[in-house]
């Protein structure tokens, strides 16, 4: 969707300022030429090259909730009696009013980690970028948090995660992010205040509802507010509820809910929001930063938050070098902000970039992905960033981590698959830009996301294409056995002269033409070889 951004910005005006939860040059607020309104941050944005140029971009989304193995939103559901996190809590921890998030938390020791290691893993795999977790909805701050106590420096690894991985990353080469959850860590957590529905411990309170800070002394938190870490009683569960359908049912209507306003009666909670995103961008001056939220978090707090990110960035960079990350944005919004598509699809083009993130597996790691090998391929993954990149976007794409920090074997195998692949065909993905067309093919996407499992396999009549100078990349999603047509390349549809076709990593490619499509015949894949990229030279071809 093309938007005129002189016509809409005549518009921004009646918008007006958006009022600050802190005072503009208050608090540690970045003072400079962007103010905290749409208006503004429409009119001095501008994308980064480096951005446009990346395409792929991979996530270590870690932190305490990988010490299970268990996968998604352990922190919450190991509070749900009924649920296999909850089982699972039980029998390997103990029952949740006695052992909660916060002794997971204390054993999430990253006694293996190598980020050296594995940043040079990611960049032979083709990454340009690498994003680190920064916090969660388990609220605890994987970073030396000025703001917040519950943080990785005094919790768990007794290391400064966001630090150490900035280190690593910008030490070979990448542009580094991160990623920050915990508007939502309020609502999220009010199931650690509930109870048992049924059972011996029915109507038992868990251990959040209980825990004080006096609670602490002569324990490994000596000196932490638990409250501080599960947010306080904001949505409590009432007594009385005596049947597990009756409590989800509970949680489903309230603290279920993805909320992007702060809790009732604790403005403060809110302020300390802030507080502590600008505490992460002033101390590692991150490239990216991903918000987990649907549209700017907070109101006037989320828009004081992206306002001070890009004044640092022309205090650093003498211009607006960063990428603010948010998801579910309205078309206009995108020209100052860049959207973010969560495991789902865009059914065509962008004027503005843009990105996907998705992960192989579970964003957390799931020991079940490796039992039953169930990781997404490398050959799907580049048919994700061939789609993504061909529609003028970015993959950011995570590769789970156990709590040790360590990856398994078939991550490995994907991430090396990639590393063969990149080898070969980098240069039609990196610094490429979209052609006039996406591209072609009979597999439908449904726009959207979170639906990346209802969407059907790609062929290798599937076609997506990029550009570079004056040369044209063809990206076939499979490979094909027999002869294959380019429809977008027939005389019809282009007066465009071609000279060469050439497969990457191959030869000349056999191929003829006519007035419905430029057909080509691949040779036969051998060493495993998927997504094959044809080079097409000649003139007229980007025009």
């Amino acid at each position: 969707m093309r938007v005129d951004r002189r016509s809409l910005l005549a518009g921004m005006a009646a918008l007006g300022p958006a009022s600050g939860a802190l005072a503009r040059g208050a608090g540690g607020i970045a003072a400079g030429p962007v103010q905290p309104n749409w208006g503004s941050f429409i009119d001095q944005y501008r994308f980064p090259d480096w951005f446009r140029d990346a395409k792929l971009g991979l996530w270590a989304h870690w932190g305490p909730q990988s010490v299970p193995e268990q996968g998604d939103w352990y922190g919450r559901f190991m509070y749900m009696q009924g649920h296999p996190m909850y089982e699972h809590h039980l029998k390997t921890y103990g029952h949740p009013a006695d052992t909660g998030m916060i002794d997971i938390q204390h054993r999430w020791t990253a006694d293996k980690w190598d980020p050296d290691a594995l940043i040079a893993r990611y960049k032979k795999a083709g990454a340009k970028y690498f994003v680190s977790l920064a916090c969660h909805h388990d609220n605890l701050d994987c970073w030396d948090s000025a703001h917040h106590a519950w943080n990785a420096t005094r919790v768990g690894p007794k290391r400064d995660v966001v630090g150490t991985w900035a280190k690593a990353a910008r030490e070979a080469g990448l542009r580094f992010g991160v990623s920050n959850h915990s508007s939502h860590a309020w609502h999220w957590f009010q199931t650690a205040y509930a109870y048992d529905p049924v059972g011996p411990r029915a109507g038992e309170r868990y251990d959040a509802y209980r825990l004080t800070a006096a609670d602490g002394a002569g324990k490994w938190w000596d000196g932490l507010d638990p409250q501080k870490l599960y947010t306080g009683r904001h949505m409590v569960a009432p007594d009385g509820i005596d049947t597990i359908d009756a409590m989800n049912a509970w949680h489903d209507a309230h603290d279920g809910q993805w909320m992007e306003h702060g809790p009732a009666g604790d403005p403060g909670y809110v302020t300390q929001w802030l507080k502590r995103q600008i505490d992460l961008i002033e101390k590692y001056r991150p490239d990216l930063c991903y918000f987990d939220d649907h549209g700017v978090p907070f109101g006037s707090a989320g828009m004081e938050a992206i306002a001070d990110y890009y004044n640092r960035s022309i205090g650093w960079h003498g211009d607006i070098e960063v990428v603010a990350n948010i998801k579910k944005l309205e078309p206009w919004q995108r020209l100052g902000i860049v959207d973010d598509v969560e495991r789902g699809f865009i059914d065509t083009g962008r004027d503005a970039p843009w990105q996907t993130g998705t992960c192989i597996g579970d964003w957390f790691y799931n020991a079940a992905r490796y039992r039953d090998h169930s990781y997404k391929s490398a050959e799907q993954v580049i048919q994700r960033l061939a789609d993504v990149v061909s529609k003028n976007g970015n993959l950011l794409l995570s590769i789970p981590q156990r709590g040790d920090g360590t990856i398994d074997s078939d991550e490995e195998k994907i991430l090396d698959a990639m590393a063969e692949w990149m080898a070969i065909n980098d240069e039609a993905i990196f610094a490429s830009r979209p052609w006039r067309v996406y591209g072609e093919g009979p597999t439908e996407l449904k726009a959207g996301m979170q639906n990346e499992s209802a969407q059907g396999a790609f062929t290798p009549h599937d076609i997506r294409f990029t550009t570079k100078g004056e040369t044209l990349y063809a990206i076939l999603l499979g490979w094909p056995d027999g002869e294959v047509p380019i429809r977008a390349l027939g005389t019809r549809a282009s007066d465009a002269n071609i000279a060469r076709v050439t497969l990457l990593g191959g030869g000349p490619v056999r191929h003829r033409r006519d007035g419905e499509a430029l057909h080509v015949t691949l040779p036969a894949s051998t060493h495993g070889g998927f997504v094959p990229v044809l080079r097409i030279d000649g003139r007229g071809l980007t025009a």
